[in-house]
């Protein structure tokens, strides 16, 4: 290694490409993706698109660390939200790159780039290599999301809907509104989902994956009291499949009354019956409530994914 930069702005495809296979690299190497959905939706969508319609309008930063000509290293940093005194990041370096101190040059860019406010880190499979990089820059754990599974090969008990509710799947190009409204009720103090757009939702539509039959709603008299979307992530393997428990929300005024444990029941049948063999779900250490649902219904443990925030 001999000279190496950080730069900014809009990335080239040619860029993009090579970030992409970067986070390949990485993920192959660690035995998990270094880089969210939100930022893989970022660069195949937003980032070398200024003239698409339907690009984020306000999307995050983008950083490349270069050694030689050649990327080494990527960082993203959300866009800061009016009164958050934090902004979100996400960084990998290629497994051929590592421990040179380039992790820490880009965390230290990433501060700079935050100016007053704090940054946050995502260290996903929460690696020791991620901790001791957290603890050289100054950053502290504290925020863990679970990834839990259960096989769907054990039984499955029926979903059992509260009185007078009706379920159906989701509606493209009619049901965005009113979702998206739903989501925002449900996840009013998640610091991600709960700020979801119309853009965020629409970039998901867009994937392969995305498949309204799998998108159940709950309704009573007309109106979405909550909502189970399922994702199948590639082909059913027979012997590997895995089925996601995307993301299971209910209106404030339904908890309690067993909808968000039913809902999660359609969509386990549902992704049993589409042949898969596993499912898998994400839930932030802190929320009891959702865990304890989780692992009543047959869910464990499986990895950590953890944030890391400057030390204040």
């Amino acid at each position: 290694m001999t000279q190496w930069s950080i730069t900014g702005g809009r990335l080239t495809p040619a860029q993009i490409t090579s970030v992409l296979n970067l986070a390949g690299a990485a993920a192959a190497a660690d035995s998990v993706a270094p880089l969210s959905e939100h930022v893989l939706l970022h660069l195949r969508y937003d980032a070398a698109a200024p003239e698409n319609p339907g690009a984020d309008p306000v999307p995050g930063r983008d950083l490349v660390l270069t050694v030689d000509g050649e990327i080494a290293g990527y960082a993203y940093l959300d866009s800061p939200g009016h009164s958050d005194p934090d902004v979100s990041g996400e960084l990998v370096i290629h497994p051929l790159h590592r421990g040179h101190g380039l992790g820490l040059a880009l965390v230290r860019e990433l501060i700079a780039q935050a100016g007053e406010r704090r940054v946050r880190l995502w260290a996903h499979g929460d690696l020791p290599a991620a901790a001791r990089l957290a603890r050289a820059a100054g950053f502290e754990r504290f925020r863990a999301l679970w990834q839990m599974r259960r096989s769907l090969r054990d039984p499955l008990e029926a979903p059992r809907l509260p009185a007078g509710t009706t379920l159906r799947t989701f509606r493209p190009g009619q049901d965005e509104p009113e979702w998206l409204s739903l989501n925002g009720r449900a996840f009013a103090e998640h610091p991600e989902q709960g700020a979801w757009t119309r853009h965020d939702l629409e970039l998901r539509e867009q994937e392969p994956w995305f498949d309204p039959a799998g998108f159940f709603i709950a309704e009573r008299g007309g109106v979405m009291t909550g909502f189970h979307w399922t994702k199948i992530p590639g082909p059913v393997d027979a012997d590997q499949g895995i089925g996601e428990v995307y993301v299971v929300g209910v209106d404030p005024g339904e908890r309690g009354t067993g909808l968000g444990r039913a809902l999660t029941l359609a969509g386990l049948h549902y992704l049993r019956d589409r042949g898969l063999t596993e499912a898998t779900l994400y839930a932030d250490e802190d929320n009891v409530l959702a865990i304890r649902m989780y692992e009543g219904l047959g869910f464990i443990r499986w990895s950590t994914d953890a944030m890391y925030g400057q030390c204040r």
